[in-house]
């Protein structure tokens, strides 16, 4: 099979699997040569309260002209954590230009969850991530995440499928072709709802949530997901692998003592 390039626009911890950390193993084990662009360099998973960040927007800047000169090209690029707006304006910007050139752009806006924003994440955030989503083939917000970037309200108790499909056409006017979203309530169920604009296909897909919480599911969900897109299997398909994979990974992991430190990842590949 005919393996594509993907370029991982997204920060690295130093301490945890977590974004690029936790992106980069899965996606080289589906076997796509995978390159990566920090957008900031954390030094821990920012579930421990503390941590530093260095937001790495100027080496940004001289990368491009970089690559641009040596022609380097991609057929997928990620994009995850964004440290600034600024920062959201050149990487938009050199995404619009890729697209533009046939290389497919997924955005996961990571912000928050469970209602409030992330440690260290600002209000300011939510626009650079709306930029983010004007250049998105797919994109794949938490239901908390698309709540702040639609401008709606946050219902713990869930919603019912014509409000998960409303919030789904509002990210869609923002900019997405096709949109998930993920750890949402629906009927009562936990769920995974998503539109295919290849298809005009809205669905559903349900889940067993187990009662643990680790960093960095969102991003094993992200790369076990475009894993399997890249192989040229369909987005509702693909989506379930993710979901089946995260859970998974999550059961074999959920007696671990130190969950901050999110999964490691490298044990448990073949279960993917």
């Amino acid at each position: 099979m005919n393996k594509k390039q993907i370029l991982l626009i997204n920060d690295m911890a130093g301490y945890g699997k977590v974004a690029t950390a936790a992106m980069l193993p899965i996606l080289s084990y589906f076997g796509h040569p995978t390159y990566n662009l920090p957008t900031a360099l954390v030094s821990n998973t920012l579930d421990y309260g503390k941590f530093n960040i260095l937001d790495t927007t100027g080496y940004i800047k001289g990368v491009f002209p970089v690559w641009r000169e040596l022609g380097f090209r991609f057929d997928a690029i990620a994009t995850g954590f964004i440290a600034s707006e600024y920062q959201a304006s050149i990487v938009s910007q050199y995404c619009q230009e890729e697209a533009a050139k046939g290389t497919t752009i997924f955005v996961d806006p990571i912000m928050g969850d469970e209602g409030k924003l992330y440690n260290g994440v600002t209000p300011a955030t939510i626009k650079s991530m709306r930029e983010m989503l004007s250049v998105a083939h797919l994109c794949y917000p938490n239901y908390t995440e698309a709540c702040y970037l639609t401008g709606r309200e946050f219902d713990p108790e869930g919603v019912n499928m014509d409000v998960a499909m409303n919030l789904i056409d509002h990210l869609r006017k923002i900019g997405s072709k096709s949109v998930l979203i993920t750890s949402i309530k629906v009927d009562g169920d936990p769920s995974v709802v998503g539109y295919n604009h290849n298809t005009d296909e809205y669905f559903q897909l349900q889940y067993t949530e187990i009662p643990v919480h680790f960093p960095g599911t969102g991003d094993i969900f992200s790369a076990i997901l475009i894993g399997h897109l890249l192989d040229g299997e369909p987005l509702k398909d693909s989506t379930r692998k993710a979901m089946d994979g995260v859970y998974k990974l999550i059961d074999a992991n959920k007696n671990n003592e130190d969950k901050n430190r999110g999964i490691p990842l490298e044990n448990y590949l073949n279960i993917l």
